[in-house]
């Protein structure tokens, strides 16, 4: 398998990235958080409609039941 170049990069991480990072490895996100994360990503997995906004989403999501 080809290597991939955006695992070849030289970049450094500053140490106030590197605390943020750890920071966020130990925080849990809430509920909230957690359901705008399924929001966004179903938003940006949704195909090209001027029909499907955040909005839409948002409140589909609130209506569908898994079985």
């Amino acid at each position: 398998m080809a290597d991939r170049k955006q695992f070849q990069s030289s970049l450094t991480v500053t140490p106030r990235l590197q605390q943020l990072l750890e920071e966020a490895r130990s925080r849990e996100l809430t509920e909230a958080e957690l359901q705008e994360q399924r929001v966004s990503f179903a938003f940006g997995n949704a195909p090209n409609s001027e029909l499907i906004t955040k909005e839409s989403v948002r409140h589909t999501s609130q209506h569908i039941r898994l079985k």
